[in-house]
């Protein structure tokens, strides 16, 4: 069983009574009559793209009341599917202006603005679902989860493969000994699919403000420069300041099932490989190989691939499967077999050859014994449910910190490629001066200091 998020006597009192000071529930929103009724949503980057999707999802389950959004163009065309809402290009706006008519938030903004917009909603009491990876920066990872701990607040990340049943199976069977002893995963992704290496650093050149974009909302807690073509309202992805990379962007899905079935943690040691990485931009592909020592099975290689990389291909794969059509995925291999996932969110993990996959199952269906997600690709929803059943999300902060962690201890060997960086987990930093630099921003504008101590 997961560790609960809620230890503390604040939690007690606001899952237990309601006094005649007006003590929140976090978990039951009672009515005028006594009935039950809606959590209220707010969307922050709500009003376009992903974010769209993720309020919309929400909203199956929540009254969405706020949107907040940088875009005036996206606000105006989520006034038309949401004409109760209100509309803010600024969240510190809209938390002071009906935060107290907020039960829950989704966070879909550019990772750069993770941080600020969660830990505005965390010290305020809000639940919170944030997209991944929760954030770009190790020490905002750490941050973050010391915040939701100490507000007892419900939390999850918008990996959704992760409320599936393909990842359940995987875990079931790795601990059932289906490949006996994992020594060695292989991850690739055909990520990055936006401009990185040289060619994204050609575009960041300054440009004309669009009319439609608040830009120093955009720009959060980042300092102030002026307006950066190449960023909005996507490619901001492969920047170093703004992005996490492919490795940061992906990982948080591909390397879900390999992470949770095998028990990996961080990290000791990470090296890596790349091409084309600049001052400014993540690389145009790379190569990073982090080693583990797990409590079941020992020793543990893991190699990442994106961009142009592949792992070669294995040789229990049937002859007429096409290797190179495989375009993302995972290899995860033991002494007693091999198991290939073909898809984004470990929706297909088999034994390869087929064969070995028919004579596990002896020609029955697959059992699965895991406890299925209250909300099966929904992780917007499954927070709302969540709150209303008292229940705690699969990739709730005490689990998606941890795998955020590990994409951003990837980059860390992606930024510095050719260096061996050993990772001290106790200390939370390595043993290189130029990676450490990389665990915390450099700089953030003044009023933008989030910190769990402040909470």
């Amino acid at each position: 069983m997961k560790p609960s998020l809620f230890p503390n006597r604040r939690t007690f009192l606001r899952n237990t009574a309601a006094t005649a000071g007006g003590i929140f529930f976090p978990n039951l929103i009672l009515g005028q009559e006594g009935g039950v009724k809606k959590l209220n949503v707010a969307g922050i980057g709500g009003a376009g793209g992903k974010g769209a999707s993720d309020i919309g999802i929400a909203a199956k389950g929540a009254n969405v009341v706020a949107i907040c959004d940088v875009d005036r163009d996206r606000l105006k065309k989520a006034q038309t599917l949401y004409p109760d809402a209100k509309m803010f290009e600024s969240f510190r706006e809209m938390f002071e202006t009906m935060g107290d008519k907020i039960d829950l938030c989704t966070v879909s903004t550019p990772d750069h603005a993770h941080y600020p917009a969660a830990m505005e909603a965390i010290k305020r009491g809000k639940h919170v679902c944030v997209q991944k990876p929760l954030v770009n920066r190790i020490w905002e990872a750490n941050e973050l989860h010391k915040a939701a701990g100490k507000m007892g607040v419900k939390t999850n990340m918008g990996n959704q493969g992760h409320t599936g049943k393909g990842i359940r199976f995987l875990k079931q069977w790795v601990s059932e000994g289906i490949v006996g002893n994992v020594k060695e995963i292989h991850v690739w992704t055909n990520r990055p699919i936006w401009p990185q290496g040289n060619e994204a650093k050609a575009k960041y050149t300054p440009g004309e403000l669009p009319a439609s974009l608040n830009w120093e909302s955009w720009l959060a807690q980042c300092p102030s420069i002026p307006f950066t073509n190449g960023l909005h309202p996507f490619a901001w992805r492969g920047h170093a300041e703004y992005g996490a990379g492919a490795m940061g962007d992906m990982g948080c899905h591909l390397l879900d099932g390999p992470f949770w079935a095998c028990g990996l943690g961080e990290p000791y040691k990470m090296e890596a490989e790349c091409d084309e990485l600049t001052d400014v931009s993540w690389p145009k592909s790379s190569h990073v190989v982090c080693y583990f020592k797990t409590e079941k099975y020992g020793e543990i290689k893991l190699h990442w691939y994106e961009g142009s990389r592949k792992p070669e291909r294995p040789a229990e794969l049937e002859a007429d499967r096409d290797w190179d059509k495989i375009k993302g995925g995972f290899l995860l291999r033991g002494d007693a077999g091999v198991i290939l996932n073909t898809d984004d969110y470990c929706g297909s993990p088999r034994l390869i050859p087929s064969t070995k996959m028919t004579d596990f199952l002896g020609g029955k269906s697959p059992e699965l014994k895991i406890e299925q997600s209250i909300a099966e690709g929904e992780p917007q929803l499954e927070l709302v449910r969540a709150i209303e059943q008292n229940k705690i999300c699969g990739s709730n902060f005490d689990y998606s910190v941890p795998l955020t962690k590990f994409c951003l201890l990837g980059n860390l060997a992606i930024a510095n490629p050719g260096k061996v960086i050993n990772w001290d987990s106790s200390k939370q930093e390595s043993d290189n001066a130029d990676a450490n630099k990389l665990m915390k921003r450099a700089a953030v504008r003044d009023g933008w200091d989030y910190s769990s101590e402040k909470v």
